[in-house]
């Protein structure tokens, strides 16, 4: 059960009373610029310390990323299927279950329902390859990753495709709220890289995630998709960190909501972080307990993860060449002799299960997709062996 403290029990008050009754609003930067990292604290220190209890994993010491890429698939499903709902989605688990991992699209939903959850699965492989790649004492933020971040949640569902991954360039209303963020573009894209500054300097993982879910929709730097943005933003630090991820399972949209007016009319985050809590607690104790039940990932899978993901993405690019043999090639330099035959394997069953669900992950588009396979329906012996 949602346990909302004095201070939070004030903003949902606020909040939940008519619009008639409430006060219009524009962005305050005081909010923004109040903010200290190191002084200042959304999360106070004790719950920093649950937290940090409550998503302890046993990859903490583990390059970053490791603990996200052990439990990707669950986390795919998860993450892109709880965010979605939030949104009006209307695919079940289930239904996400088989359009991640098959390519199966639920019978009776709308295309636009099918994109949302496509997107979700794509921008966190996005994010959880550029943590994974990131050098050691990098900043984990910069507008290039947060731009692509937001294209990939915004490919193919906003009115003008120009705004996919790129700064607002017109006013923007948010559903019920009476809320009024700002619409100049300069002043917006100067404002949002004083946001992804002041999250670089924040040294707590959960404090980083909860500033960018605060402070990415409230600013709106994009035409829509902002909260979408935020929510896949705070797992960033989490991926680095190798805590439990933060899937937003079982989080009720309408209590999401008012949380969020809280910050939008208020500026006022109690109502979130109590939010913020609850569903990190749910997101724990599912995760610890799935984790209890799976095998260790496959060390070679790990250890080569990029040369798998370049070699399958060689073969389906040259649909007329012989496929073990691009594999070899590909793997020739890179793999010791006492490994090369079971990281080929590797390859090939990657090939074997490639469908259209998974192509972001080895950076391919459909068509090249759909070329590679009418090339194995003319030729009897074209696929892999």
């Amino acid at each position: 059960m949602l346990r909302l403290a004095p201070d939070a029990q004030e903003v949902l008050r606020y909040v939940q009373q008519a619009p008639s009754q409430r006060q219009p609003v524009g962005y305050q930067r005081d909010l923004l610029q109040s903010y200290q990292p190191h002084q200042t604290f959304y999360l106070p220190e004790t719950v920093r310390r649950q937290l940090h209890a409550q998503g302890r994993t046993d990859a903490a010491t583990a390059p970053a990323g490791t603990y996200s890429r052990a439990m990707l698939n669950r986390l795919l499903i998860d993450l892109s299927w709880a965010s979605s709902h939030m949104e009006g989605n209307t695919y079940s688990r289930l239904d996400t279950l088989h359009l991640i991992e098959e390519g199966t699209a639920a019978q009776g939903k709308a295309r636009i329902e099918t994109q949302m959850i496509l997107n979700h699965k794509a921008a966190i492989e996005l994010l959880l390859d550029s943590v994974s790649t990131l050098e050691p004492g990098k900043p984990l933020w910069s507008r290039y990753l947060l731009m692509n971040v937001h294209a990939a949640l915004a490919e193919n569902l906003l009115p003008n495709p120009a705004d996919e991954g790129r700064v607002r360039q017109h006013a923007a209303d948010i559903g019920l709220s009476l809320y009024r963020s700002i619409s100049a573009p300069q002043v917006l894209a100067e404002l949002l890289d004083e946001v992804i500054a002041k999250a670089n300097a924040i040294a707590d993982p959960f404090e980083q995630a909860f500033f960018m879910m605060v402070h990415v929709p409230y600013l709106q730097p994009f035409a829509d998709i902002n909260k979408r943005t935020s929510r896949l933003a705070a797992n960033a630090p989490l991926f680095r960190a190798n805590l439990c991820p933060l899937t937003f399972v079982d989080v009720p949209a309408d209590a999401y909501a008012q949380a969020m007016l809280g910050i939008y009319e208020m500026g006022r985050v109690e109502l979130l972080r109590d939010l913020f809590v609850w569903a990190y607690e749910r997101s724990t104790q599912e995760y610890t307990a799935i984790r209890q039940t799976l095998a260790e990932p496959d060390p070679l899978r790990l250890t080569y993860r990029t040369l798998i993901k370049d070699a399958v993405r060689a073969v389906v690019q040259q649909p007329q060449a012989d496929a073990i043999a691009v594999v070899e090639a590909a793997l020739a330099a890179e793999v010791p002799p006492d490994q090369a035959e079971a990281v080929r394997t590797l390859v090939l069953d990657e090939l074997r299960r490639l469908h259209e669900g998974v192509l972001a992950r080895y950076g391919l588009r459909p068509s090249q997709f759909n070329a590679w396979r009418e090339a194995w329906a003319h030729d009897e012996n074209g696929s892999p062996s």
